[in-house]
């Protein structure tokens, strides 16, 4: 699983039937650096699993593994949110979360 900060949505009014009714949203990855998550890498389109919203702090995963949840089970998917973040603690400090 990856760290990332949602930061758009997909609007695909044509789009594969497995896709019908899901959310596609824009996310950035991000690490911890200095005590601060630090948007980096190339942005994703992950299908919403979790009602995410923009903005909001995520765990996505890609890969076989994206598809596993219910949603995108035999779905063409590569990326999906499977958590929202409340808090990230890195040894005895929690990294801030800038908005």
């Amino acid at each position: 699983m990856l760290l990332a900060r949602v930061i758009g949505s997909v609007v695909a009014t044509q789009k594969h039937a497995k896709f019908q009714g899901a959310k596609l949203l824009v996310v950035q990855p991000c690490v911890a650096k200095d005590g601060v998550l630090t948007e980096s890498g190339n942005t994703v389109v992950a299908v919403d699993s979790v009602g995410a919203g923009l903005g909001t702090y995520v765990l996505f995963t890609q890969g076989s593994s994206a598809r596993m949840t219910p949603m995108t089970k035999d779905s063409p998917t590569d990326a999906v949110i499977v958590g929202i973040v409340d808090s990230v603690e890195m040894g005895a400090a929690t990294v801030e979360m800038p908005q």
